[in-house]
């Protein structure tokens, strides 16, 4: 089994800010994966987040159950929602993804990587804590650094809604990340990375 986790905000009010990308990639692999009137998000309380479940039938091998979370405990405590969804699933940190923005990267683009620290991110920050290691995938994608200095900015930056002139890198994000997990998926995550990372 495979847990996929976007990182964000719930609410209208973060909808479309970059720190929603983790949400928009999901809700874009779901839509690309499954036929329209099935890509429902059911919220769970049990699980603090809103989930859907599919199954992954690949061409040569075993089907495999995959979760799909958007934790709602809002991004600084993310990790309180992923704990209790692998909790309760008992599966291993290796093979859950974290999907997540990333301020040190150009927007537009995306490096899949596993472990490490979590480059001041606040949502991986709460993940590694809660879970106790850092041994996970990620697939940080770029969003451009903040034109203002400061942790300040950032938090600007990252809380402000895509402009018009971030739609089109970020449309083309989406759709590439959606191919990486399908790939993932498919054969593994070594694969993704060696074709999907910005070079």
């Amino acid at each position: 089994m495979k847990i996929l986790v976007g990182l964000g905000n719930p609410g209208d009010k973060y909808e479309n800010t970059r720190h929603n990308i983790g949400f928009m990639a999901l809700e874009q692999f779901l839509k690309d994966y499954e036929p329209l009137k099935k890509t429902t998000w059911t919220k769970s309380t049990k699980f603090k987040a809103d989930i859907a479940e599919i199954e992954w039938n690949r061409k040569t091998g075993e089907v495999e159950k995959v979760l799909l979370v958007k934790p709602a405990t809002y991004m600084n405590n993310s990790g309180m929602s992923v704990k209790i969804v692998t909790d309760f699933y008992k599966v291993s940190p290796e093979n859950m993804w974290i999907i997540h923005d990333d301020v040190d990267f150009p927007a537009g683009s995306m490096k899949i990587r596993f472990g490490g620290a979590s480059a001041g991110h606040r949502g991986i920050t709460s993940i590694i804590e809660t879970l106790g290691t850092d041994k996970f995938w990620r697939f940080r994608l770029g969003i451009g650094r903040p034109r203002e200095a400061g942790h300040s900015g950032v938090v600007r930056h990252v809380l402000d809604e895509l402009t018009h002139e971030d739609h089109k890198a970020i449309r083309e994000l989406l759709k590439h990340t959606s191919k990486a997990i399908e790939l993932g998926l498919e054969k593994d995550l070594h694969a993704a990375m060696n074709r999907y990372n910005t070079k």
